[in-house]
């Protein structure tokens, strides 16, 4: 288990102040019983925060005719919709929850090429919301999967998360399973996949980012 390199700054900041506020409480409050239930609070705070920035080994595999969940979570969206923003058609849209209590990498569901990349800076509605994929904060990409289709994804943020990262630009060449985002705090990741794809994931399902098959192409 390592950290991840988007939470060694908060942490050290985090045990820092901690640590800080901690010893000048016992320096100079006299309640013994509230100083020892902070420094509980303060030390099980700090935990919950670490197991945020967790970055687990994940087993590694490559299969083009696959797409692989991009992030750890639950299935709550399996449906046909309209995708305005590049395709302008029908496609099949799976949308992943992560809680604040998941590994909050998100990876390449794909091997390929990204064709499109967007950042829309935006409101911070509930995750779960039905609008949250079109008014949230997001980024949106776009990749030329090895396979032949194209598959559009977007990390976008919840009402807890209030920073996306990402490692791709248009252009790049992305692996399957390597990372290329991080969001902060809670959010979602939603997928959109030709209609004549094969979906192997249900509603509620829980999914692994980087190991779980989300759906396999028609070649």
């Amino acid at each position: 288990m390592k950290i991840h390199k988007e939470g060694r700054r908060i942490l050290f900041v985090t045990i820092l102040v901690l640590v800080a506020t901690n010893l000048l409480l016992f320096q100079y409050n006299a309640s013994r019983l509230f100083n020892q239930i902070f420094a509980v609070c303060s030390a099980l705070a700090f935990l919950l925060l670490l197991q945020f920035f967790r970055s687990p080994f994940r087993r590694r595999f490559t299969n083009e005719d696959l797409l692989i969940a991009p992030a750890d979570g639950k299935v709550v969206v399996i449906e046909e919709v309209q995708e305005p923003e590049y395709f302008g058609d029908a496609r099949r849209q799976i949308s992943i929850f992560m809680s604040p209590i998941n590994v909050h990498i998100t990876r390449n569901p794909v091997s390929g090429i990204v064709k499109y990349f967007k950042y829309h800076p935006g409101n911070y509605l509930v995750a779960w919301h039905p609008k949250s994929s079109t008014q949230n904060e997001r980024t949106t990409v776009v990749v030329e999967s090895e396979a032949g289709p194209l598959v559009l994804f977007r990390q976008i943020a919840g009402a807890m998360a209030r920073r996306i990262v990402w490692y791709v630009n248009e252009g790049d060449e992305v692996s399957q399973g390597d990372e290329f985002g991080f969001i902060k705090f809670g959010s979602r990741v939603d997928l959109f996949i030709p209609l004549d794809a094969e979906v192997k994931v249900e509603l509620g399902q829980k999914v692994k980012g980087g190991e779980t098959v989300v759906c396999q192409f028609k070649v």
